[in-house]
């Protein structure tokens, strides 16, 4: 699924750093270091995105109608 631009919970916007934060953890690094770096305080906004399932790829390869 794609990320949510905003928080769901606070309304923060959040989208515009999703990228960063997936090429930064896919390299290597701290989920938790990333997150403090790119300005993610809240506990609401940091859950959105280690909950986030990145199904965009899974979902392509099936068949459409």
């Amino acid at each position: 699924m794609i990320i949510p631009i905003r928080c769901v919970s606070c309304g923060r916007p959040i989208g515009h750093l999703w990228e960063e934060f997936k090429k930064r953890t896919e390299a290597g690094e701290d989920s938790k270091k990333v997150l403090g770096e790119l300005g993610v305080e809240r506990y609401c906004c940091r859950a959105m995105f280690l909950g986030q399932v990145d199904t965009l790829e899974l979902v392509n390869k099936f068949k459409k109608f």
